[in-house]
């Protein structure tokens, strides 16, 4: 580290965000013929606890040829700091400025960290606009969840890698390596990008992309020994990612949609992984990752194979993503005694149907009173308001199961602690690729009205409530289904300072707005409900899950009826055509281990 980081350093709060030495950190290859800056928008303490970032950064240092670095967001008086000094954003490992690299990776979790990347590329010395950057000036790419759309910041990134990453950043990395050893211009290598599974490149690319799609996660590449920050992550554990997809089909869930079909590990492959992963890390806790972890239909065996393990280094196991019907005692036996967490998402019975989320009250009930009689004293439920067709009534129905969970804890509690039960809220935001894509959200004032009604009824039953800000989530509505305007509200945004939208301290909603107006473009035209037979600008991506899929499961939360889940038979979403190797590894109905 030189003296002028050096100083930088002791000027900032929190210098461990920025010195890099974490352990578990791989050598980097003074002689690679690659050098990539894997970077995440959002602060370091967020960014240690993306698995995904993880995954792509081991396995590119796993290659001989490659160097790949992390990069992170800095937190404003750092960002003030470097602009001062007219340094540039650098990398944690070298501390090499990001320009000098030679591609430049978001993972873009969250539609609310798009200024962050503008923030990024801008700090990093890196033209904001793929227009004015030349041959020598690094490949930005996108990749995460929020590039299923990639359209509002197709004016700023130069690749969008859709869908799984495992074997598209191996196939990335093959190009940039040979076009650099040709001396290939810029643009040749964008051209070759473009041909690659998953990889949309705007400008270039023509047609539909496919998203990229990993058959199997038995033999993907898993990192077992990873960075252990300098300071404390927001969520401080080994995470082991038991599978990938959902098999319930809840039609507000892009996650559910975008991330079929479901491919599990096997439990020998995961003992192998939790062995390596106490073994090489020291953390306390180990989370069995997935969107529905109480769905792997190995379970029980997983437990028993793991728990042995993890006892004997007094290491806990959590189950996070719980779905209360699918919840057992036996589960809850094998974790630590703390909070347990339930998403009903709707308060009653009718609306649940519409949503398709596949759980009644009797379960929700039944599983709080397993985790009563086992010793939890704690309940955190999650909702959601504003669901298509959602009435006063569903929201009644939310203060009538917090008293019927209370009454439970009453009959089958065996701690003697009182409850503590929180609710909380987010509003519903209409996700492209999902049956809803084409909903409208509810307005600014109903989203407060609706937390002002839930408040009121659920004041007297002595539960703490909380719950997003609606302006965060109208913005974000408008990031998830905006087209390629927003590229020039995004930038309006940016430049009148816009930053960190994802922070309540930071978020200005009164600048976004005013942006929209600079540019002249309706910002409410994108929280209103979309034209069935129009095309939606998303659909330059195909996901393998077909419109039609999509318009019949709205037709049927219209008319309450339930879509059965993947495992009891093929609902013919699309997948099957368009990954059928895959379909047929995963999708076989049973259980399979």
């Amino acid at each position: 580290m030189n003296s002028e980081i050096k100083d930088l350093l002791l000027s900032v709060d929190k210098p461990a965000r920025y010195c890099g030495g974490e352990f578990n950190t791989p050598p980097i290859k003074a002689d690679a013929r690659l050098r990539f800056l894997m970077c995440f928008p959002d602060v370091y303490e967020v960014a240690h606890s993306n698995l995904g970032i993880k995954i792509l950064y081991y396995m590119l240092n796993a290659r001989l040829d490659t160097a790949c670095e992390t990069c992170y967001m800095p937190w404003v008086d750092m960002a003030a700091a470097l602009r001062e000094r007219n340094m540039a954003l650098f990398s944690q490992e070298t501390h090499a400025p990001m320009y000098s690299f030679d591609a430049v990776g978001f993972s873009l979790q969250y539609e609310m960290s798009y200024t962050n990347v503008l923030a990024m590329l801008d700090l990093g010395k890196i033209p904001l606009f793929r227009k004015d950057r030349g041959d020598g000036v690094p490949i930005v790419v996108a990749g995460g969840p929020c590039v299923v759309n990639p359209m509002p910041l197709t004016d700023f990134v130069d690749v969008f890698s859709i869908g799984d990453g495992e074997e598209a950043i191996q196939a990335l990395a093959d190009v940039l390596i040979a076009g650099k050893q040709e001396g290939a211009s810029r643009e040749t290598m964008l051209q070759r990008i473009a041909r690659i599974d998953g990889m949309f490149v705007p400008g270039i690319s023509r047609g539909k992309v496919r998203r990229a799609v990993v058959d199997s996660l038995e033999p993907a590449f898993f990192p077992t020994r990873v960075q252990i920050p300098n300071i404390e992550a927001v969520f401080s554990r080994a995470v082991l990612e038991i599978f990938r997809g959902c098999t319930r089909g809840c039609r507000f869930c892009q996650a559910g949609m975008i991330y079929r079909p479901v491919r599990a590990r096997s439990v020998e492959t995961l003992k192998k992984y939790t062995q390596e992963l106490i073994a090489a890390n020291g953390f306390d806790e180990i989370t069995l990752s997935s969107l529905s972890t109480c769905d792997y239909p190995c379970l029980r065996e997983l437990l028993a194979e793991i728990k042995p393990l993890c006892d004997e280094r007094h290491v806990n196991i959590s189950l996070p993503s719980t779905r209360v019907d699918s919840f057992e005692a036996e589960f809850v036996a094998s974790t630590r005694l703390s909070s347990l967490t339930f998403a009903p998402e709707a308060g009653t019975q009718r609306l649940r149907d519409v949503i398709n989320k596949n759980v009644t009250e009797e379960d929700i009930l039944t599983s709080c009173r397993y985790a009563f009689e086992k010793g939890y004293h704690s309940v955190k439920l999650y909702f959601m308001i504003g669901l298509p067709t959602e009435t006063d009534e569903d929201l009644r129905g939310i203060a009538d199961i917090v008293k019927k969970i209370k009454y439970r804890y009453k009959q089958y509690a065996v701690s003697r602690k009182p409850l503590a039960l929180v609710v909380s809220t987010s509003t519903f935001v209409p996700k492209p690729f999902t049956p809803f894509q084409w909903e409208a959200q509810i307005s600014l004032e109903e989203i407060e009205r609706k937390q002002n009604l839930l408040k009121s009824i659920l004041r007297p039953l002595n539960v703490k409530y909380n719950y997003h800000d609606g302006k965060t989530s109208r913005l974000e509505t408008t990031l998830a289904r905006g087209d390629e305007r927003m590229n020039k509200v995004l930038y309006a945004a940016y430049q009148s300072g816009c930053i960190f939208d994802a922070w309540t301290e930071f978020f200005d909603y009164d600048k976004w707005m005013a942006a929209f107006s600079a540019c002249g473009v309706d910002h409410e035209a994108y929280c209103g409900a979309q034209d069935l037979e129009a095309p939606l600008a998303w659909e330059r991506i195909e996901t393998g899950i077909s419109r039609e899929f999509l318009l019949r499961a709205r037709e049927k939360s219209r008319q309450g009826e339930l879509t059965r889940d993947c495992r009891k038979g093929c609902n013919l979403c699309g997948i099957h055509k368009e990954y059928p190797s895959a379909f047929r590894a995963n999708c076989t109905g049973g259980k399979k281990c």
